[in-house]
């Protein structure tokens, strides 16, 4: 296992091609942190056009 500048410090992250980790973190080009959630429109809203 290399030492990977992205990992936590906890010697159990696994990250992906896209920066993921295998507990949900992703790597902000400083950090690991959890990704903001998009909520600008919940998922499944269909707005009625008048």
């Amino acid at each position: 296992m290399s030492d990977d500048p992205r990992c936590c410090g906890s010697g159990a992250c696994i990250i992906n091609d896209d920066d993921y980790c295998w507990c949900g973190q992703k790597w902000d080009g400083e950090k690991m942190c959890f990704p903001k959630e998009d909520i600008s429109e919940p998922p499944g809203l269909v707005s009625k056009e008048e």
